[in-house]
């Protein structure tokens, strides 16, 4: 079968397509012909080593396909169609191993992008706002990267949840307008922003000088430093990733005590070892979607051997919501 192959650890260019035997499924597996194969920016850390865990080379990136089943050990007849997360990588690949209990039969209704939009990004908006940060009606939001993946998600869930102002972030006009039409009442660009003062300064005006309840934050460094401190009293701020790769300043338990904040984190893979967890999850955002409540925003759509270019578009923030790898050459919809 065709794949992409990481031999080394390095940037897009260490993504090279070759020919790998087909994986062989294990006890509580499937083999997926795989159609198309999402792209999240976890892969471009996992490409250089600088994932929450350790790579071992050589490796298929990958974490979630759709496309039929071809055999394997599960409750799924071959030929029927799935969503799927792969858990050990695998994805950017022909055929992939899929556990049963993470394959998700898939209707008509959704099309490979739409779906694979929903599988990680999707349901990590919808834990972070659900669980993590447990956003009440009214509240105040700042959603960080708010044109991304799970950025895209987490404002509409925000704003069908009940959020009060929704603001978000994104570099760019046509960014910061896409996060608009997906409910936030504001939007502002921070990427030129140096210092923690600044994005403070950014997100106070945004909210008319108010204090926030609520950040989801993926980016770390100075926009970590200065969303932290843009927090009223009780407020929270929930912790998804670090794209910066820049570690914030160290937060003092006495800091948090002071104002009665919440720091928290949150990674996917935690909330999908808890049985029925992730399909609840997905069941309703799936619901969401087929009710004209939630529209997946897909940014793009790459040949298997251009994976390379999507790993560029992720990583120079030119990309919007879902970016998706065409591995059949069918089309993603």
């Amino acid at each position: 079968m065709r794949a992409v192959q990481i031999t080394e650890f390095g940037g897009p260019e260490v993504l090279r397509v070759t020919d790998l035997e087909e994986p062989a499924p294990g006890a509580g597996e499937l083999l997926v012909e795989v159609d198309s194969a999402g792209v999240n920016y976890a892969d471009t850390h996992q490409a250089e080593d600088s994932y929450l865990v350790p790579q071992t080379l050589p490796f298929v990136p990958g974490s979630e396909v759709v496309g039929r089943v071809v055999s394997g050990d599960g409750p799924f007849e071959p030929g029927t169609r799935v969503l799927g997360l792969t858990l050990a990588g695998g994805g950017y690949a022909e055929r992939a191993v899929v556990p049963a209990g993470l394959a998700f039969r898939l209707k008509d209704d959704l099309s490979d992008a739409q779906a694979l939009a929903l599988l990680v990004h999707g349901t990590t908006a919808w834990h972070l706002l659900r669980r993590s940060a447990k956003v009440r009606q009214g509240e105040s939001v700042v959603v960080h990267s708010a044109a991304g993946g799970v950025g895209s998600m987490a404002v509409q869930l925000a704003r069908a949840w009940g959020a009060g102002r929704i603001v978000a972030t994104a570099s760019g006009e046509a960014k910061c307008e896409l996060a608009r039409s997906l409910g936030a009442e504001v939007a502002v660009d921070v990427s030129a922003t140096t210092t923690a003062d600044e994005v403070r300064q950014a997100l106070l005006e945004a909210n008319a000088g108010q204090g926030l309840d609520v950040v989801l934050e993926m980016t770390g460094g100075h926009v970590f430093d200065g969303s932290l401190a843009a927090l009223r009293p009780l407020g929270r701020i929930a912790v998804f990733g670090m794209a910066s790769k820049v570690a914030p300043e160290p937060v003092l338990v006495q800091r948090l005590m002071r104002r009665s904040l919440t720091l928290t984190g949150f990674w996917l893979p935690h909330a999908v070892r808890q049985p029925g967890v992730l399909e609840g999850a997905l069941e309703e955002l799936r619901s969401m979607v087929r009710a004209g409540v939630l529209r997946p925003v897909v940014g793009g759509s790459f040949p298997l051997a251009d994976a390379a270019r999507a790993h560029e578009e992720l990583r120079s923030r030119r990309s919007t919501g879902k970016l998706v790898l065409d591995v059949s050459g069918k089309g993603v919809g």
